[in-house]
């Protein structure tokens, strides 16, 4: 088949099936998308630990990596710290996550080699500016794709 030929298939394809070319597309739009929200964290990391003393990163590979651990295991375990903590949380009207945020946080400093923290009020004030951090970013990045 000619590249004439072939270009006046796909194209009628694409006129008759625009919502199948769309999803076909869909997995490599969202996987552009996880690797640049990774990216923005790792950032944010390295952010934290520039603006912040208590908060270190010894380069952007452990960056990249605490991002990633970080990411993780807030889809993993917080969902059920959330759960078993609810009626502490429910008490303290929400500031609770706070602290399971800053665990979190220390936590991955911990597991993560050339991430640290130097203690749970550091953890915390680091946690805070990490979320901030992200989530200002996301928020102009996201806007501007719009």
């Amino acid at each position: 088949m000619c590249g004439g030929e072939r270009n006046q298939k796909l194209n009628f394809y694409r006129n008759k099936y625009p919502l199948l070319c769309q999803l076909q597309s869909l997995p490599v739009q969202c996987e552009m998308r996880i690797l640049i929200r990774w990216c923005i964290n790792a950032l944010a990391l390295l952010a934290v630990a520039y603006l912040y003393s208590g908060v270190r990163v010894e380069g952007i590979v452990a960056a990249l990596i605490a991002a990633l651990v970080l990411g993780l295991v807030n889809a993993i375990i917080r969902p059920v710290l959330m759960l078993l903590t609810l009626p502490v949380t429910l008490l303290t009207m929400g500031l609770f996550i706070f602290i399971i945020n800053a665990f979190l946080f220390w936590f991955v400093a911990e597991v993560v080699r050339g991430f640290a923290v130097t203690g749970f009020w550091a953890a915390l004030i680091g946690s805070l500016m990490y979320s901030v951090i992200t989530l200002i970013v996301n928020a102009i990045i996201t806007d501007k794709k719009r």
